[in-house]
């Protein structure tokens, strides 16, 4: 065995000098062993090899024991005895510490967005020995309890903006390879933070599914909603107004542009594109309303399909003039929930096909969570209170601004 000598440095010494790329594995490899030896010494009496009056046991070889921890797996040589048995308590507790670590860190591998299969090669490269298929997928089951509670929490106080968006991913099913709806939501909060509000996992983007998920977010408490923004989907829009009614929806103008430039040949679609964002660099609502009329009347010479498009939508994509300014930018377009959809598409198209729909529940519910907590971690406002004391009515807006101001 190692003894703590100015051989041991020596020899340590000389790892260093050569580049030795275990040399923290081995490290901690004889710094255990010379804890064990210390230990038995103690236990025997006397130390190894010595002769000495007060000597009660002694050693019988050694035997192999493999070792987890976070320089990798090590493989130690526990000191057998003639009387009894020996083990260390203290390498229960590491192992057990080790086995935590190893979950958390596939856990964050499999959240990145890195394969079972990449997991196992992952694991292997930090010294430990392989994972199967089955053994990660019981070990990323650990995100199910952080999921379910982030889906099932309680919604309180008011949210006056509300955003909401799909986006699609394969799982197996019955067989097959089908195509998922992940439908999911953000509010803001009555004191200006953001809040990832839920996620559901539905067949179809249609009215029925979308129906279902606001029901449900209106059980948790979903309330005070002055404001919705979302794509144009037909079976969307009506499960808003079906399930908030009062709300005001806000066509999202970034979809709206990609719908109206189809109606327009390509090589002027520059030209338009320029036209249209004239409406939204207006400073003040009133003058809003004016240029897209202007707009309109300008398209209608040349391209009477988009100026029609553009005089229909006009409320819905001019709803947001019904908020204080300084919210415009976040609330005209989803294009922050798009960000977040990026986010997890990075992550989702390294799985590719889920083998099932709870294993796409799990993955993108905890990059929501996750979301979620860096957002409540962060304290920082999207919006200012005085913007949400505007948006709500003058009766709510005072209450709601001085609990917000009190809770900050």
């Amino acid at each position: 065995m190692v003894e703590v000598t100015m051989n041991g440095l020596e020899e340590m010494r000389k790892l260093i000098e050569e580049g030795d790329v275990d040399l923290l594995r081995t490290m901690v490899k004889r710094m255990a062993e010379a804890l064990m030896d210390a230990e038995v010494d103690a236990l025997c009496g006397a130390a190894h090899g010595e002769r000495h009056p007060q000597r009660v046991n002694r050693r019988n070889g050694y035997r192999e024991r493999a070792w987890d921890t976070r320089t990798g797996t090590i493989d130690l040589a526990l000191p057998k005895l003639r009387s009894g048995s020996y083990f260390p308590d203290w390498l229960l507790a590491p192992r057990k510490r080790s086995e935590q670590a190893l979950v958390a860190a596939i856990a964050d591998a499999y959240l990145a967005g890195v394969s079972t299969r990449r997991v196992d090669k992952l694991v292997r490269t930090l010294g430990i020995e392989g994972i199967s298929k089955s053994e990660v997928s019981r070990l990323v089951a650990s995100l199910d309890e952080v999921v379910a509670a982030y889906r099932s929490r309680p919604l309180s106080g008011a949210y006056p903006f509300l955003a909401l968006d799909a986006l699609v991913v394969k799982a197996r099913e019955g067989g097959r390879i089908a195509s998922v709806a992940c439908v999911h939501a953000v509010g803001v909060t009555a004191d200006g933070r953001r809040e990832s509000l839920g996620l559901e996992l539905i067949t179809s983007e249609d009215g029925a599914g979308w129906t279902a998920f606001l029901r449900g977010l209106v059980a948790r408490g979903l309330s005070g909603v002055v404001l919705v923004t979302s794509d144009a989907h037909q079976g969307l829009t009506d499960a808003i107004a079906a399930t908030l009614p009062g709300t005001s929806w806000q066509r999202c103008r970034t979809h709206f542009m990609r719908n109206l430039l189809t109606r327009v040949p390509r090589s002027a679609q520059p030209f338009v594109a320029t036209l249209v964002r004239s409406i939204f660099a207006q400073p003040e609502a009133a003058q809003v309303h004016e240029q897209h009329g202007r707009v309109v009347a300008q398209l209608e010479e040349r391209f009477a399909a988009a100026a029609e498009l553009l005089e229909e939508a006009g409320p819905d994509v001019l709803a947001f003039t019904a908020v204080p300014k300084e919210v415009w930018r976040q609330v005209w377009s989803n294009n922050p929930l798009e960000r977040l959809n990026r986010e997890i598409r990075r992550r989702t198209d390294v799985v590719g096909i889920f083998p099932n729909r709870a294993a796409a529940l799990r993955l993108v519910g905890a990059v929501l969570a996750e979301q979620n907590d860096e957002w409540a971690d962060s304290g920082r406002r999207y919006m200012s209170l005085e913007a949400i004391a505007k948006t709500l009515t003058p009766g709510a807006a005072e209450p709601v601004l001085e609990v917000a101001m009190i809770a900050a």
